[in-house]
């Protein structure tokens, strides 16, 4: 698939509106998107909308000043980069806003090659593009986002990217663990060598040491030859853990000497093979509660949780169910080979209202069924009720509700007497002459419950 580009997302705050006008027209012809804000607090609900790639703040504004919003920013947004502007700049003002972490910080007024400098460079050094009209997002194309939270996330994910740093990725079941590991993975400078999967749950104890680390031949019985273990296989290159917090404790010890040492020694070996493994980690369990109880190794979780990304439940992210599903659909349309062109608007409400307890797995699952079963090109209500198991509620008048009942009952009194019309009668404790009335009503005729199907069987039993 050819790498998308798109320009960088810029925010500018100043309470000067012919400064504010002037730097955003010099930054939208360096090919910058800017978006143009007064006062923190704009600002603020403007991050709480879209996340931009750095933000620009004068440190004076009104209410709020623009140190006060670079502290928010901090908290929240932590990757994002901040370079602040002042009239009033000196020395000690410069020291502890870079000591706070601000990126750059520039005294009005300043030379404009200057600030698209200073911009390029943060954006280089964030993870994002330094040329504004080149922003690669091709390493993320399996991660179907256009909320702020995800937006967050991927931030952080491309950041870490470019580090050695392992990372421990925790999330539900279904949310996109392994998705994001390989993300990463493809951000990297290792995205051209290996990235392998392994999941410690669903390997027996037993042989889950032989495919991390290797066997010799002979080791253990049905040991038939040497075999290269999945750290080797990764060399170069990244080895993603998936559900590490079941691993078992005794291979804990072993993971935690690889890692320390760089070394791997196959099973039934005490040749010790150098590695070089990027090690990314995944688990739905608490940890923190795992350790607590013994059942994870403190110092392991130190090694594998340099840095940890959180992954929201699909619950968390509604923003984003309409977008993933009509994804999906697209792709499954093709699959299945039928014209399907999206959901009824009730459709899509059902799903955009769901628990979603198994997350992005859950909606890929159910839209897969709704295209498999679907016979017009767009989706109705039903079947995705049906794929949910949500029972079909119809908004019925009080009448109608009553016919319906009434149809109902009297279809079960048929079935349960065979069709014979006077003990179904006796039954619904009415005489024959009213049950008739109400057989006719509903348009219902006895004979075609009975098992033999005679229709003249009523005047012979009655």
């Amino acid at each position: 698939m050819k790498p998308k580009t798109e320009q960088a997302q810029l925010l500018l705050v100043d309470d000067d509106p012919d400064l504010l006008t002037l730097i955003s027209m010099r930054l939208t012809a360096a090919g910058y998107r800017v978006t143009a804000v007064s006062s923190a607090e704009a600002a603020l609900a403007r991050l709480s909308i879209e996340l931009p790639s750095l933000v620009i703040t004068d440190v004076r504004l009104p209410g709020r000043d623009g140190m006060a919003l670079f502290d928010a920013i901090r908290s929240q947004y932590a990757a994002l980069p901040v370079i602040l502007l002042t009239a009033h700049g000196t020395i000690p003002d410069a020291v502890e806003a870079t000591a706070r972490g601000a990126y750059a910080y520039l005294t009005k007024p300043f030379d404009g090659n200057v600030l698209l400098e200073k911009i390029a460079h943060a954006l280089s050094l964030s993870g994002s593009s330094a040329d504004p009209a080149s922003k690669d997002e091709a390493w993320r194309e399996e991660l179907i986002s256009r909320s702020q939270r995800m937006a967050e996330l991927l931030a952080e994910a491309k950041l870490v990217a470019s580090t050695y740093a392992s990372v421990l990725i925790q999330g539900e079941s279904g949310t996109g663990k392994e998705l994001l590991a390989r993300a990463i993975h493809r951000a990297s400078n290792r995205a051209k060598a290996p990235f392998i999967a392994v999941n410690c749950g669903a390997i027996p104890e037993q042989l889950l040491e032989s495919e991390l680390f290797g066997h010799v031949k002979g080791s253990f019985t049905g040991a038939v030859a040497n075999r290269h273990g999945l750290f080797q296989a990764a060399h170069g290159g990244t080895l993603f853990l998936d559900e590490i917090g079941d691993m078992p404790l005794l291979l804990q010890v072993k993971l935690l000497r690889v890692l320390q040492e760089r070394t791997v020694r196959q099973v039934g070996s005490d040749q010790a093979i150098p590695v070089d493994v990027r090690v990314l980690s995944a688990t739905h369990r608490d940890l923190d509660v795992a350790m607590k109880e013994g059942q994870f190794r403190e110092d392991l979780y130190y090694r594998l949780n340099v840095v940890t990304l959180a992954l929201p439940s699909l619950a968390e992210r509604r923003e984003d169910i309409a977008l993933l599903a009509n994804h999906f659909r697209q792709a499954l349309a093709d699959k299945y080979d039928k014209q399907i062109n999206g959901f009824a608007p009730d459709a899509l409400a059902a799903l955009m209202s769901a628990p979603w307890p198994g997350n992005v797995r859950q909606l890929h699952n159910v839209v897969e069924q709704v295209c498999a079963l679907a016979t017009a090109p767009l989706i109705p209500l039903t079947l995705v009720q049906r794929a949910l198991r949500v029972p079909s509620l119809e908004a019925l008048s009080y009448t109608d509700a009553k016919q319906k009942f009434e149809r109902d009952y009297l279809i079960q009194l048929l079935k349960l007497t065979d069709g014979n019309v006077s003990d179904a009668a006796r039954l619904a404790d009415r005489n024959r002459t009213e049950f008739y009335r109400l057989l006719q009503k509903h348009e219902l005729t006895p004979s075609l419950f009975r098992a033999d199907g005679d229709p003249v069987a009523d005047e012979r039993q009655d």
